[in-house]
């Protein structure tokens, strides 16, 4: 089972007990109105979006993890890899996303969690190039994304909602740790 641990969060695979704590973050708006053209998503669709990251944990070695606090157990939110097939202009590609719920925005553990993940990326599975796939506007995401060291790459529309987006990418070479 693959898990990592920074100084305040645990990135693990998927349990049963997640399924309510995440269900509750994809049914706020707040958090939602940046994800997937914005709707929020009702437990089943939740439990639908669990089964795709666990299959893709398994057929590509990499995926979402759970993004749970150290010091208390909560489930904060989502971080992790996946292949951005909706968006053919970037591919081949395997882009990193984060979604926290709204009571842990602004503590850091968006950057903390994403940063364990490009190192996981780039270290663990060996990945050359990593992107990220957001809203334009979203600006805590875009500080994520500067965070890491990424760059601007592209902006696009996303082909369903017709959102416009931004492409950032950092490769291995760009990479420092």
């Amino acid at each position: 089972m693959t898990e990592i641990r920074t100084p305040r969060l645990l990135l693990r695979r998927w349990t049963d007990d997640d399924l309510a704590p995440l269900a509750d973050i994809d049914a706020d708006p707040r958090v939602m109105r940046w994800i997937d053209g914005g709707p929020v998503r009702d437990p089943d669709a939740t439990a639908e979006a669990i089964e795709r990251w666990e299959e893709e944990w398994d057929d590509e070695g990499f995926g979402l993890f759970a993004v749970e606090l150290l010091a208390s157990g909560e489930l904060a939110g989502v971080t992790g890899l996946s292949v951005p097939e909706y968006l053919p202009e970037v591919m081949p590609a395997v882009a990193i996303s984060w979604r926290l719920g709204a009571q842990f925005w602004g503590q850091g553990y968006a950057s903390e969690a994403a940063q364990a993940t490009l190192e996981f990326a780039l270290q663990d599975r060996g990945l050359d190039r990593v992107i990220s796939i957001d809203r334009v506007g979203n600006r805590a995401s875009e500080n994520v994304a500067r965070k890491l060291g990424m760059t601007l790459e592209r902006e696009t529309t996303h082909p369903v909602s017709g959102d416009a987006l931004s492409v950032h990418a950092i490769d291995l070479s760009e990479y420092a740790g």
